[in-house]
């Protein structure tokens, strides 16, 4: 009798845990399936758990998401064999119970943490600019002329990167975008430095530069990315960190932030970092003698860095690793409401040409105001 009676204020415990932890889980279905849910999670949830869970992190010098999941699979992998074997065996049943409820644990938390910001708006939904076709030929030249001349007037060799210098320009940079055009949060506050991968090589043959770590709000940067990368690498990431999910939507902050800096290591950064892009979506737009004019276009520096870029990442990329990671990374982003995958990087030229058109929209409006003073 003593004995039920000393269990019950325990069985009690676990009964709200489990009530609170099913509250939850309902919360992130409910928020992924109605958009007004995903907006306010965004705009007011996110931000203060981005601080609380990166303020914690940042006392670690090492990656805690990383670790966090490496713990997290050996103990799915430990944990049964040693319930099972041990003096007082658990049942199997009562095992995946367990399993299950660790699993349903990690996928709230991801999603609390920095995973709902899939659910947020898209990029036209959130700001003033308005969706341009890509393909149009006459706006795709348009933007392919300011680009080209960009990235070509940014040129500058990087020798050696400066990495606190390239930090501190980011951040500016991004302080200075207006959220209510660009429809990202601004920095209020200095955000944590990246993180170092744990296992740059393993990634490296992977082939990934860079990745947002969900569970403590870290985000981490490949130290071994060429030069011309790093400086694009790390506002993508940031962006990330800021609550963009959506990988075209990150390219484009990072592309406005370094190509908007004054620093010219930067600024070819930004312009290099969608040159794939421009490329890849010029090919569809153009016959073959306008292609190889624009080619030509292209300042032979600028192309020696390009293909430095390749020749590093074919050097040490294992395309085994490399395409597994690419399958499973589509897996995960068609999981998370972008339909298109990881085909969704290369629609970042979808919103740089709206933002063109827009920035003249706005210049032209100011124009028009200037002369009826």
């Amino acid at each position: 009798m003593y004995e039920t009676m000393n269990n019950t204020p325990k069985r009690k415990k676990i009964r709200i845990r489990y009530i609170v932890l099913i509250c939850l889980l309902i919360y992130v279905w409910l928020t992924l399936l109605i958009p007004p849910l995903g907006a306010f999670y965004s705009k007011w949830i996110y931000p203060y758990v981005s601080v609380i869970l990166s303020n914690f992190s940042k006392l670690f010098p090492f990656s805690l998401n990383n670790l966090f999941i490496l713990s997290g699979i050996v103990g799915l992998i430990i944990f049964p064999i040693y319930s099972r074997y041990k003096a007082n065996q658990r049942s199997w049943k009562k095992i995946i119970f367990q399993v299950g409820v660790f699993a349903v644990c990690f996928y709230v938390w991801f999603y609390i943490a920095w995973g709902l910001n899939y659910a947020q708006p898209d990029f036209f939904q959130r700001t003033p600019m308005c969706k341009n076709n890509t393909y149009d030929k006459e706006l795709f030249s348009d933007f392919l002329e300011e680009y080209l001349g960009g990235l070509n007037n940014s040129y500058t060799l990087i020798e050696k990167r400066n990495v606190n210098r390239i930090r501190k320009e980011i951040y500016r940079q991004y302080f200075s975008l207006n959220p209510d055009d660009y429809g990202i949060h601004n920095l209020t506050m200095l955000p944590p430095k990246h993180k170092k991968i744990l296992f740059p090589k393993l990634f490296t043959k992977m082939g990934i530069s860079g990745f947002m770590g969900p569970f403590f709000c870290e985000y981490h940067i490949n130290e071994f990315i060429p030069n011309s990368q790093y400086a694009s690498t790390l506002a993508h990431e940031l962006s990330h960190f800021l609550g963009v999910a959506n990988e075209a939507e990150a390219s484009f902050y990072s592309y406005i932030a370094c190509t908007n800096s004054m620093e010219n290591e930067i600024q070819f950064s930004g312009y290099l970092s969608v040159l794939n892009y421009v490329l890849h979506d010029a090919k569809k737009i153009y016959t073959e003698e306008e292609y190889d004019q624009i080619l030509l276009g292209i300042r032979p520096e600028v192309k020696e860095v390009a293909k430095q870029n390749y020749l590093f990442w074919k050097k040490n990329c294992n395309p085994t690793l490399s395409s597994a990671q690419d399958k499973i990374y589509d897996i995960y982003l068609k999981g998370n409401k972008i339909k298109s995958g990881t085909e969704n990087y290369s629609e970042v030229i979808e919103l740089l040409i709206s933002h063109q058109q827009w920035k003249r929209e706005q210049e032209e409006l100011y124009r028009i105001q200037e002369g009826l003073k």
